[in-house]
């Protein structure tokens, strides 16, 4: 079962691995990311940033949709990492079965405006969100377990 999709320019980092990894108990994590499954020294640097007890998958999008439905077995507790909202966007647009998205870390960058701490959206990265939304998807905003849920279309 998909326990998680988190959107998160960085990926997989400590806050990731430990705090959702955790929370969650997930034991698969998925890098969905075509730059990653491209890349064995990125690879080899996010297999070091797991969480203890985990598997981790670096995939291509279109990799990682191929994939998605095995997922609904319930020995799997996986968790999905995309470091964009138009990966994110690919993912639903072909696999049902993602009910919400977590947007975890989108750095400000030109173009962008900051719509909470730690998330900061362009027209593209809006565009992609309300097509989410637009399929029933909660989009939901929280860097941590312990932070309160805040729905991105409350923010925006």
């Amino acid at each position: 079962m998909i326990k998680l999709v988190r959107i998160d320019d960085r990926l997989l980092h400590g806050q990731v691995a430990f705090a959702w990894s955790r929370h969650l108990d997930v034991n698969t994590v998925i890098v969905a990311n075509d730059q990653a499954a491209s890349d064995p020294l990125k690879k080899m640097t996010l297999n070091l940033a797991k969480a203890p007890g985990s598997t981790l998958y670096v995939k291509t999008v279109t990799e990682t949709i191929e994939i998605l439905p095995k997922l609904e077995d319930p020995k799997f507790k996986a968790l999905i990492l995309v470091d964009n909202s138009k990966d994110a966007l690919s993912l639903v647009e072909s696999y049902t079965g993602i009910k919400s998205i977590n947007l975890g870390g989108m750095r400000m960058a030109e173009g962008k405006k900051l719509i909470s701490r730690a998330i900061a959206v362009d027209e593209d990265d809006k565009e992609n969100l309300n097509e989410i939304i637009s399929r029933g998807i909660e989009v939901e905003i929280r860097q941590v377990p312990t932070d309160s849920k805040k729905l991105y279309e409350t923010v925006v």
